[in-house]
């Protein structure tokens, strides 16, 4: 199977780790970050129901714990690791049916979706950042160099005023 999709989820599983903790370490966390963070974990739940053609257990925006989002991060990582591990080209190609969240019909290859998930993920950790600094939390960096080099990305200074 692509390296690259395996790299984007290890680095998916990775992220979904570091915010979580990141969360879990935040005295006062912002509720629209552990919503947030809910929802990314929604997401990769609800497409990968798609994907097996089962029916998925949460909505796209769950009230979530940060217990329960722990372990949503245990079951996506084997799911999403075990079905990039095991794909062929004709595995990717596979058209997927399903309704989205406002009841329009579509079809989709694994392989979009498989993107989709990995970069949805990415774009609303990034929010989920900017929640928790407005808060007075400190986020997770989850940018994909830090994962690959073993060392964080550079941070912007502390803002004085």
């Amino acid at each position: 199977m692509s390296t690259q999709l395996q790299k984007l989820f290890r680095h998916m599983r990775w992220a979904d780790e570091h915010v979580l903790a990141a969360l879990r370490a935040s005295p006062d966390t912002e509720p629209r970050a552990i919503s947030r963070f809910a929802h990314i974990l929604a997401a990769e739940h609800v497409w990968l129901a798609r994907i097996q053609g089962a029916q998925p257990r949460l909505s796209v925006w769950p009230a979530l714990t940060l217990d329960e989002c722990a372990a949503y991060v245990v079951e996506h990582s084997a799911a999403y690791a075990g079905l990039v591990a095991d794909a062929n080209a004709s595995a990717m190609e596979r058209e997927v049916r399903y309704t989205n969240s406002a009841g329009t019909a579509f079809s989709s290859t694994v392989e979009d979706i498989l993107l989709h998930v990995a970069l949805h993920g990415a774009y609303h950790r990034g929010q989920v950042s900017i929640f928790m600094r407005e808060s007075g939390g400190v986020p997770a960096p989850t940018d994909y160099i830090a994962l690959a080099r073993g060392a964080p990305a550079a941070t912007r200074p502390p803002e004085h005023g």
